[in-house]
This record gives structure tokens, C-alpha cells and sequence, in this order.
């Protein structure tokens, strides 16, 4: 039985902000939470589709130049885009892909853009970027914590 909430994190931990999906997840991860699973990779791709099978409730996480700070969280939607024929698809072709297989609609997905400032190969995180993964990382562990205590609780209605 999958965990009923998958949250998915992308990026190149050797690009300084860019390693901010991949660390959230490792901090969510170790939390140990059972109704949650966690999972990185460096991006998405069609075969990230299977994954999304059997949950409730799907978090993409990503770094993100164009968002405001410290994070945004928006509902997705699938949707061809210009990233499906590509090598890396966006979280919203990743669903589209679990529609074409299924013929039925995803759970419930929500993109966490975390603002991040610099991509440089060898870099560190930096600190306003450390800064704006903390304070996503309250966010989110507050919702998991609820999700877990609560009867008939709605994540996907509390997350924005």
C-alpha cells in the first residue's frame, strides 16, 4: 500500500539553490512520517507518473528563480506543455502522463516553487535561499503534523 502523500523533490544538488527540492525532501524525509513518502531526482520524467499511483495528495518541490520569497504553493493541473517531448517534463506533464495511462484524473497536485538566487556549478546553498527553504519547511511539516493527528483531515484543502 502507498503512503497517501508523495512529496517530490527535483534538482542538482551541485548547483548551489538548485538543491533546494532535493533538500526539503531530505528534511521531510527524515521526520520519519509513515502516511508520507518522499522522493528526489534530479527532474521529472514520464516514468515519475507511476509514482503519483494510489495517493491522496502529491507536493512537487522545486527551486525557483521567478516565484516570490520565501515560496509559493499553487494547485496544478495536467496539461501538455512544451516540456513533454523534452528530456525533462513540468510536474503538470507528469499528470498528464498518469491521465494517458489511467484515463482518470490525479490526486490532488501542488507545485512548492522555493525562491532560490544562485545556480552555479559548486556553489553552496545560499543564505537567502536557506532562509526561504526554513521557512517552507515550517510550513509544510505543520500540515504533515495535522495530517496525521487530525480525523477527516483535508490536506489538499489546508495547503493553500
Amino acid at each position: 500500500m502507498n503512503a497517501p502523500i508523495l512529496i517530490f523533490g527535483w534538482g542538482n544538488p551541485s548547483r548551489g539553490d538548485d538543491a533546494l527540492g532535493p533538500l526539503f525532501v531530505e528534511h521531510i524525509e527524515a521526520l520519519g512520517l509513515p502516511h508520507v513518502k518522499c522522493l528526489t531526482d534530479f527532474q521529472l520524467q514520464v516514468e515519475h507518473a507511476l509514482d503519483l499511483e494510489g495517493r491522496e495528495l502529491i507536493l512537487f518541490v522545486d527551486a525557483s528563480v521567478v516565484c516570490l520569497a520565501p515560496y509559493t504553493i499553487n494547485r496544478i493541473e495536467p496539461a501538455r506543455d512544451a516540456s513533454f517531448s523534452t528530456h525533462a517534463i513540468s510536474p503538470a506533464a507528469v499528470m498528464q502522463v498518469f491521465v494517458d495511462l489511467h484515463d482518470d484524473p490525479p490526486p490532488p497536485c501542488y507545485q512548492l516553487a522555493i525562491r532560490g538566487e544562485s545556480f552555479e556549478l559548486g556553489e553552496e546553498l545560499s543564505s537567502a535561499a536557506q532562509l526561504h527553504l526554513e521557512t517552507a519547511l515550517r510550513r509544510v511539516e505543520k500540515l504533515l503534523s495535522a495530517a496525521r493527528t487530525k480525523v477527516n483531515f483535508n490536506p489538499a484543502a489546508e495547503l493553500i
